[in-house]
């Protein structure tokens, strides 16, 4: 059993990833990735409504993803992912699919949605790795 002095709230594993992408950052730039695999122009306003969010939340998000070099945006205009930024992006919408995968075989439904959103930003790449082989082995 792990030691007392081993296990955090989940706000202290937060603080122990040493990522400088928060979960909301990357919230935003799978759906950017995801709009331009559709070949979609995103624009904030465009973005804002599929998050669910404000344009100003929007806006200032996209200035934070900006100054972490994974998007390219003047305002008003259109906001495009760095290479840097796109190469994230796809990961998470690799990760984003495959846990959408995974939970639908284990739940015998069509879509996990709202649990993949949940739980998508706190699985590691091997857990994933591991995914892609048992669903891979069904």
């Amino acid at each position: 059993m792990k030691e007392p002095s081993d296990f955090y709230t989940l706000k202290g594993y937060e603080r122990t990833n040493h990522s400088h992408i928060t979960s909301s950052m990357e919230d935003y730039l799978e759906m950017i990735c995801r709009m331009r695999a559709q070949n979609e122009t995103v624009r904030i306003n465009t973005l804002a409504g599929l998050l669910n969010v404000r344009p100003s939340s929007a806006s200032k998000m996209i200035t934070n993803l900006k100054n972490a070099g994974l998007v390219d945006f003047q305002p008003y205009g259109y906001i495009q992912p760095t290479d840097k930024g796109n190469e994230l992006g796809q990961y998470l919408l690799y990760r984003h699919h495959l846990l959408n995968e995974f939970l639908c075989l284990i739940n015998h439904t069509d879509n996990e949605l709202e649990q993949v959103e949940k739980i998508e930003h706190f699985i590691n790449e091997k857990t994933l790795k591991n995914i892609e082989l048992f669903l891979a082995s069904q």
